[in-house]
């Protein structure tokens, strides 16, 4: 077994909605395929390797990836969902006891200061599974995080499954994960597709892990902006619109 700070990034998605023929992740956003400023912030908050789950013209992926350092290949050949995404990754995870972190490849908001204080806060606890997490004003539309008395974290509801009060929750699920290796893959064994899409949901291996004992943290670090994705050409100029600002504030 070998311990390293691994990433998977889920990136076989057409993004049909986008109008384009091109993966989605290789979108531009203010010039540049959005997949990259996903890889540089892993990379700049720690991350040691990261594997790439492609399918829809994975060859592009591939080509434009290609002189990236540290980075691995796995091929969803059937797009069933966002665990079953993690599950192709079987092989190249089974050998690792380390950390590994789960997220979008059209997530080019993502800072990287926010995934170093979320490797460093899984370092510092027990844990089986750590959530990035972070408050927005109108969460519509978005998983909230549903804690107990104790401020613990409880489960991920969708706003379709989510009561009255559960919508009046603003804190949301990014899609920011961190997983203890061993425990994630006995944790996928146990996904199942009983659900409207008859997909294997990601989001539901820290309940699975809470239900077997196991320690499960939500961090509410992120900025409202991280939650940004892209599934439409409006999408697409909120976040270039933000990103623009982002830099800009840097000086950069």
């Amino acid at each position: 077994m070998t311990s390293a700070n691994i990433a998977v990034v889920l990136a076989a998605g057409k993004g049909t909605r986008m109008k384009s023929e091109l993966p989605k992740v290789l979108f531009p956003v203010l010039g540049r395929p959005m997949i990259h400023y996903v890889l540089d912030a892993l990379e700049a908050g720690g991350i040691e390797r990261t594997i790439v789950v492609v399918g829809y013209k994975s060859e592009l992926v591939r080509e434009e990836l290609k002189d990236r350092e540290n980075i691995r290949f796995v091929e969803q050949t059937e797009q069933l969902g966002t665990g079953h995404a993690v599950m192709v990754c079987r092989d190249e995870l089974k050998d690792e006891s380390g950390t590994c972190m789960v997220v979008t490849g059209d997530c080019p908001m993502i800072r990287h200061n926010s995934v170093g204080a979320l490797i460093e806060r899984f370092a510092q606890g027990d844990l089986a599974c750590l959530l990035g997490t972070g408050h927005k004003e109108d969460p519509k539309g978005l998983g909230r995080i549903v804690r107990n008395a104790d401020g613990q974290f409880q489960a991920i509801v969708e706003e379709r499954d989510a009561t009255d009060e559960q919508r009046k929750i603003t804190e949301i699920n990014m899609s920011y994960y961190i997983f203890k290796c061993p425990e994630l893959l006995e944790s996928l064994d146990h996904l199942r597709t009983d659900n409207a899409q008859k997909e294997y949901y990601i989001t539901d291996v820290p309940a699975i892990m809470l239900r077997n004992g196991l320690p499960v943290e939500a961090l509410d670090i992120l900025h409202p902006s991280e939650s940004l994705g892209i599934n439409t050409i409006d999408e697409l100029q909120v976040v270039e619109e933000a990103l623009k600002s982002r830099i800009e504030s840097e000086g950069r």
